[in-house]
């Protein structure tokens, strides 16, 4: 049988497989530069492959084409749905509908008066000094204003016209609009006038309609509003992708990852839930192995072409209830996950008087100065000046044929130019490989801030925390990032270049609901709660896989509270005692800002259920050593690499060459199939029986 994971990505698209198909294996051995190929437990391999996300020309899908690709069938012929198991996947398709706006339109049907309420927010100002404010662009169409009321007590004020909604909604059916975002006051606790107009919506034919109490069933009704918005414009694009997957699955288990880092069935996985779906597999990815690896506390850090983001876990994932991405506020519960705009890509700027690192992208196309396609200056292009990337090992795959190995000339040219230039402007005349290393330094400032923000500035000593570094381009850094945050330990896993994929064999199945309450926190209300999770926890296994109920169950149930008089919410655990209640939220308040206020209520703004199926993951190998413990490893070769101000002789080690109990001191080059890895000076690389590389810091 075959299991797939995959992690479609705006560029790549990771797949990894796990099969007991020994001719599966025999034919793919034949193709060891495409296919990295893993033994595991009782006759298992897994198999890593990646390919172009979008190829039109070569295929429709990239993640069936790569399923194609490792059973070994033709574009013509069908899948075998009887050999596979299970499809396990995370999508950037709605994520990038956002981004780009080229959703589905949209018609917002919203009390009367509140006309504009979204297009307004909340008058945030995320710049103070900006002269001119540029408003996202809103996600609806047309707004259809319903008069319609109930107050904050749930006394009806304004009945529906249901003849006038009727016409409205047939008038905006009829210019094309099939997506409707129906939201009314107060209705995520009195919600029949939304289902009366859900009904109408629906005798009209409208194909999607999101209904604010069951899509973000909180008060708030800007959030609330938002949030259903996304969901009707991306949900449409969602669907057809998913169905365009279906079709060539056929009686195949399909699931896909959700924003909280859980699975769902592919039926049931919604706009609302798709926006972090590929980088919530890369914490899970990150967090499951690091816990195999012996390490509870970590700070992920994932650092691809574009972007880089960050995470911190502590014991169990963080997630955030509030969130605003590309624009729009969610208010839904997704991994709390900090993304810049700070990646290999990232282009190099001297504005005069200082360095600058992107936010600027140069993309895949031209991409830097060193992929031939007379692209500007990037941070791969610094690491190739500084010499920890050595294009011999790098992928042959450039120029107009794709034949070429990265360019380091004009990567020399270009940063002898810029000394240049700088030295014209400052009289501060530095080497081309001091600028180099200057433009890492910045680069490394900004990524290390990232995860200041999750955590120095949230009362963390991450000094205590191993840093799990993963994607692409992150072990060219990784190093440098810790020593700024004063960290002493980095794991990378063998899969990190695809952990996003691998992430996916790696979740659970996931459903979570949330209920506000807007209470003041007592003892006499404890009951009324545990009737409420009681109920939520009924609805959320109704989304879960019942064909798996034989699958152990966990039960988490939280408390979102607040002092009164506040916005600011803090997740607490539920228990059945207040005083230990308070004595959490204190705990939490304390190491998060500081203070607490011991003469002010506490607010139950919401409450929330999370019902985990535990799946089957994947097993790891434990790996033999075949040399002596007093054979160290042979570097393949000894080049220069410029780091600590100075040029250093660097062994360069193939990974697939290190067995359990080698260790190596820096300065050393690490290359994998699919990264490379810098060991700076003061810093050791150690390789463990379960082929984990541990990083530690020797002073």
């Amino acid at each position: 049988m075959l299991k797939f994971f995959a992690d479609r990505g705006g560029t790549f698209t990771d797949i990894v497989a796990l099969t007991n198909n020994q001719s599966i294996i025999d034919r793919l051995s034949h193709y060891t530069e495409r296919f990295f190929i893993v033994p595991l437990f009782k006759e298992e391999w897994l198999i890593v492959y990646k390919l172009l996300s979008e190829n039109p020309e070569q295929y429709a899908d990239a993640v069936i084409q790569g399923i194609r690709d490792i059973i070994g069938l033709s574009a013509h012929e069908a899948l075998p749905y009887q050999t596979i198991e299970v499809v396990k996947m995370g999508t950037t398709v709605a994520t990038n509908a956002l981004l780009e706006r080229r959703g589905d339109r949209v018609v917002l049907l919203i009390t009367k008066g509140f006309k504009d309420a979204l297009k307004i927010g909340y008058q945030n100002r995320p710049n103070i000094f900006a002269r001119q404010i540029i408003l996202p662009t809103m996600l609806y169409e047309q707004v259809i204003e319903v008069d319609e009321r109930y107050d904050a007590q749930g006394n009806e004020l304004i009945p529906v016209n249901i003849e006038q909604i009727k016409q409205d909604l047939q008038t905006a059916y009829n210019t094309g609009i099939r997506s409707c975002a129906i939201v009314f006051m107060h209705s995520d606790r009195y919600p029949k006038h939304e289902q009366q107009v859900a009904e109408i919506a629906q005798e009209i034919g409208f194909t999607q309609i999101s209904i604010s109490h069951q899509v973000s069933p909180l008060m708030k009704l800007v959030s609330r509003g938002d949030t259903t918005v996304v969901d009707a414009y991306l949900t449409p694009i969602l669907r057809r992708y998913v169905n365009q997957v279906s079709s060539h699955l056929s009686h195949v288990k399909l699931m896909f990852m959700k924003s909280d880092g859980g699975l769902t069935d592919a039926a049931k996985f919604q706009g609302k839930d798709s926006i972090l779906s590929g980088p919530a597999g890369g914490i899970v990815g990150a967090v499951q192995t690091s816990k195999r690896a012996g390490f509870d506390l970590i700070i992920t850090f994932d650092m691809g072409g574009t972007s880089t983001d960050v995470a911190h876990f502590k014991g169990e994932y963080e997630r955030q209830l509030d969130s605003e991405i590309a624009g729009a506020r969610m208010r839904v519960p997704v991994l709390a996950i900090n993304t810049i705009a700070a990646g290999g890509g990232s282009i190099l700027f001297f504005d005069g008087s200082s360095y600058r690192v992107g936010p600027e992208s140069a993309g895949s196309n031209p991409g830097p100065a060193s992929y031939r396609r007379g692209g500007p200056l990037t941070v791969t292009d610094a690491n190739v000046m500084l010499g920890k990337i050595q294009p011999q090992y790098f992928p042959v795959v450039f120029g107009s044929k794709g034949k070429l190995p990265l360019d380091k000339e004009i990567v020399i040219q270009k940063f002898t130019q810029l000394a240049k230039d700088i030295a014209s402007v400052t009289g501060n005349y530095q080497t081309p490989e001091q600028v180099a290393s200057g433009f890492i330094s910045i680069a490394v400032e900004n990524m290390a801030n990232a995860i200041k923000k999750i955590s120095l500035q949230r009362g963390y000593d991450v000094s205590q925390y191993a840093l799990c570094c993963f994607g692409g381009a992150g072990g060219q850094v990784a190093c440098l990032i810790a020593d700024t945050l004063g960290m002493k330990k980095i794991f990378l896993h063998p899969f990190a270049g695809v952990l996003s994929a691998y992430g996916m064999g790696l979740a659970d199945v996931r459903a979570t609901k949330v209920i506000g309450v807007e209470q003041p926190l007592n003892q006499t209300l404890i009951p009324q709660l545990q009737q409420l999770m009681a109920f939520l926890k009924i609805e959320a296994r109704k989304e879960l896989d019942q064909e798996e109920i034989h699958l152990k169950e966990e039960l988490v149930n939280k408390l979102n509270l607040k002092y009164e008089g506040t916005n600011s919410i803090l997740t607490i655990d539920f228990n059945i005692d207040v005083a230990v209640i308070k004595e959490q939220f204190e705990n939490e308040h304390r190491l998060r800002y500081g203070f607490i206020q011991t003469e002010k209520p506490l607010i139950i703004e919401s409450i929330s259920v999370e019902v985990i199926q535990k799946m089957d993951t994947p097993e790891e190998p434990v790996i033999m050593r075949q040399r002596s413990l007093d054979e160290k490893p042979q570097p393949v070769e000894v080049v220069q690499m410029f780091t600590a101000e100075k040029w250093h002789n660097t062994p360069v080690y193939i990974r697939e060459d290190l067995q359990p109990g080698d260790s190596l001191n820096g300065a050393a080059i690490i290359i994998e199939k699919i990264s490379t890895i810098v060991v700076e000076p003061n810093w050791k690389a150690k390789l463990t029986e379960r082929n984990h590389l541990i990083l530690e810091r020797l002073i």
